[in-house]
C-alpha cells in the first residue's frame, strides 16, 4: 500500500486567530501545520527547523517583516527550498510586489475562503504559481516605475537584457504573451500549438532566464521592457 507524505506547512502571521484559523482550515483537508511564527525572524526559524513544502507569510510583522523573511528564506543553499505564499489585506500592496520579484511563488488576501487556501497550497507545492499572470500583470503595472526594486534573481537589468538574447524568436513571443496575462491554454489557441508544446516552451524560457516561475517572468518582461504597461491592450 502506497502512503502519501503529507504536505508540510509553516504560518507566519503576527496574529494568532489568523495562525489559528488557517491551520484548522489546511488540518482539515490533510494538510500539516509544522510551524507557526509571528514575526519575521521566527518564520526564518521555524522554516530551517521544520523544512517545510510552503510557507504562508504575512508581508507586515514585527522584529523583521515578511518581505525580508522571504528573502532569507528563498536564499537558503539545499534542496528543500520551500514556496512562499504571501499574505496580506490589500489586493494591490507595493511590498506584495517587492515579494514576489524576492522569489514569493504569488498572494493571498488574508480573507480567502478555506477552498481557495486549500487549493492555493497545494498549487504552489506542485510547482505552479499562484498568481493569475493577469493579476501580476496588474501589480507590475503599478509599481515597476516607481520603485528601484532588484530584478529576480538579484542580477542588474543588463544581465537580464542579455539573458533575454538567449531566447528563441518562439519563446520571447511565449514570453510577451505570459506577461499579458494569457494562460497555457490560451497560449496554446493563440499560437495553435498544443498545451504539451507550450509548457516545454515556459520550462525553457524559465531555465534560460534563471527564474523560478511565471510570476518572475511577468516581473521581468515588464522590468526589463521587454512589455510595457499598457500594451496588453494594443
Amino acid at each position: 500500500m502506497t502512503t502519501t507524505t503529507p504536505l508540510r506547512v509553516v504560518i507566519a502571521d503576527d496574529q494568532a486567530l489568523v495562525r489559528t484559523g488557517f491551520k484548522m482550515i489546511l488540518a482539515s483537508q490533510g494538510i500539516e501545520v509544522v510551524g507557526e511564527a509571528d514575526t519575521g525572524t521566527e518564520a526564518v526559524h521555524a522554516v530551517r527547523r521544520t523544512m517545510p513544502d510552503v510557507v504562508l507569510m504575512d508581508i507586515r510583522m514585527p522584529e523583521m517583516d515578511g518581505l525580508e523573511a522571504t528573502r532569507r528564506i528563498l536564499a537558503a543553499e539545499g534542496e528543500r527550498v520551500p514556496r512562499v505564499i504571501i499574505l496580506t489585506t490589500f489586493d494591490l500592496d507595493q511590498y506584495v510586489y517587492a515579494a514576489l520579484n524576492a522569489g514569493a511563488s504569488g498572494f493571498l488576501l488574508k480573507d480567502v475562503s478555506p477552498e481557495h487556501l486549500v487549493s492555493a497550497v497545494r498549487m504552489v507545492q506542485s510547482g505552479d504559481a499562484l498568481l493569475a499572470p493577469a493579476i501580476t500583470r496588474r501589480l507590475v503595472s503599478r509599481f515597476a516605475r516607481r520603485e528601484e526594486i532588484p530584478l529576480p534573481g538579484g542580477q542588474d537589468p543588463s544581465a537580464r537584457h542579455s539573458a533575454l538574447g538567449t531566447l528563441t524568436a518562439r519563446e520571447s513571443e511565449v514570453l510577451r504573451l505570459v506577461a499579458r496575462g494569457l494562460s497555457n491554454a490560451e497560449l496554446a489557441a493563440h499560437l495553435h500549438l498544443s498545451e504539451a508544446t507550450v509548457k516545454t516552451h515556459v520550462a525553457r524560457i524559465l531555465a534560460k532566464l534563471g527564474l523560478r516561475d511565471r510570476v518572475q517572468a511577468v516581473v521581468l518582461a515588464y522590468e526589463t521592457g521587454l512589455v510595457a504597461p499598457g500594451s496588453e491592450n494594443e
